[in-house]
């Protein structure tokens, strides 16, 4: 080899080598995983504190408070005290995501008032048009008649879409209920919020934040029926009536995994619902209250990017055990708004005020037992961020949720809990702008 050729190979080995050197610095897309993730806007709505609109996790510790947990992977979560609003921390929690089944919350809060749950209504094939492919149904059949107890058994249970369809239909129709909602969520103050489909099913331009589902769930949990049907376990459910015979029923369990501790996911001791979802989408979705020696806390977990089983419901739970373990040791980042109607009326004993209390009294309800026990049933009523105090009251009803192995007859039931199905509404690809 020439000695002009050794030198042209020199000169270019030693051109590539620092090329060659940096080479790991260019890792394929697959190994830089968090970069590939959404991420969210630098600067998001101010609602509930100035804090809450930055990016990242809020919190301020003092003295003696525990540290956050580690093992958060979720988009988006907030830790809130449902009597105070004072909420306790916070990650992005006013990042607009695909909400899923969550926003049926809102829907709940919307519709609920609007029928007595002792109505009936008849089933017509217009009422189940355009449900969503893969949607969670609880089995409503046309033609068949079902009280508005039933339908909301089967919104909060089985997250059916079907149910919420009818409802819709009673409520004039989708458009009519998509609007009510809005305004509703407009009411609430839910600002990051805009409903295209009531049943939370993927739609373009569908989304909510963790900040606006707790300050739904914390409305819906005034509501006396809201708050029993948020708690109900398990139920039975209407099957389809044959001639000349008497109708059956089938039951139905609560997708909420921290409520019925099902499939290797602990019953949560205070769990008291309120609601899950899960669309390709949104990912899996919760909101959570619960209390404990007289703290009530609301948390919502938006998708957790965690490869753990039910991530969702894990995460939740350890953000539960830290807001107990930090409340009175942490300054609040923010809090949650009053509704824009937020009015006190006269307290005739102090001559001060109070918030209006709601219209209904706290349910209280139970599952028949066998040998376990999870969870306190708690009556909440919130109005313009104070907890009312029901009856002259505690606010907590303290009712233990007996719980029980699914019966072996429990898979004929639509979407089964054991199924490896999804527990909230359809599966189809969308994109949220």
């Amino acid at each position: 080899m020439s000695a002009s050729k050794k030198t042209a190979r020199t000169v270019l080995a030693a051109a590539l080598l620092p090329l060659l050197a940096a080479a790991p610095a260019h890792a394929d897309p697959v190994d830089n995983k968090e970069d590939q993730q959404p991420k969210p806007p630098a600067l998001m709505s101010s609602v509930g504190g100035s804090l809450l609109s930055r990016p990242g996790t809020q919190v301020n510790l003092g003295p003696g408070a525990p540290v956050l947990p580690k093992e958060l992977s979720a988009r988006s979560w907030i830790v809130a005290d449902a009597e105070s609003g004072q909420v306790l921390a916070s990650h992005n929690s006013h990042w607009p995501l695909a909400p899923a089944s969550t926003l049926k919350m809102l829907f709940a809060d919307t519709v609920l008032p609007k029928f007595p749950r002792t109505a009936t209504h008849t089933v017509t094939a217009q009422d189940l048009a355009g449900l969503g492919s893969g949607s969670s149904l609880v089995g409503i059949k046309e033609k068949q008649t079902y009280t508005v107890h039933d339908l909301w058994l089967g919104v909060f249970l089985r997250s059916g879409n079907d149910a919420v369809r009818v409802l819709s239909s009673m409520n004039q129709g989708i458009p009519q209920t998509v609007a009510d909602m809005n305004a509703r969520a407009d009411e609430l103050q839910a600002l990051d919020t805009h409903v295209v489909s009531p049943d939370g099913y993927d739609a373009p331009g569908q989304i909510s934040s963790a900040y606006d589902l707790t300050l739904i769930a914390r409305s819906g949990m005034q509501k006396a029926d809201f708050r029993e049907y948020a708690a109900t376990a398990r139920a039975a459910f209407p099957g389809e009536q044959k001639p000349g015979k008497k109708r059956e029923t089938f039951e139905i369990q609560n997708t909420n995994r921290l409520l019925t501790g099902d499939l290797g996911v602990p019953a949560y001791q205070g769990i008291a619902g309120v609601k899950n979802g899960n669309t390709t989408h949104a990912g899996s979705t919760f909101t959570g209250v619960a209390e404990r020696n007289g703290k009530v806390l609301l948390v919502t977990v938006l998708n957790p990017s965690s490869k753990e089983q039910h991530a969702v419901y894990k995460e939740t739970a350890r953000l539960l055990d830290w807001g107990f373990a930090a409340t009175g040791k942490v300054k609040p980042v923010g809090e949650l708004v009053a509704p824009k109607s937020a009015r006190t009326t006269p307290d005739a004993d102090s001559g001060g005020s109070t918030p209006a209390p709601g219209k209904n009294a706290p349910d209280t309800a139970s599952n028949v037992a066998s040998g376990k026990s999870g969870g306190v049933g708690t009556a909440l009523a919130v109005i313009g961020g104070v907890l009312v105090l029901l009856a002259g009251a505690v606010f907590l009803v303290n009712r233990r949720w007996p719980l029980r192995r699914p019966r072996p007859d429990a898979a004929d039931a639509p979407d089964a809990p054991d199924s490896p199905k999804p527990e909230s509404e359809g599966v189809e690809p969308s994109v949220t702008p």
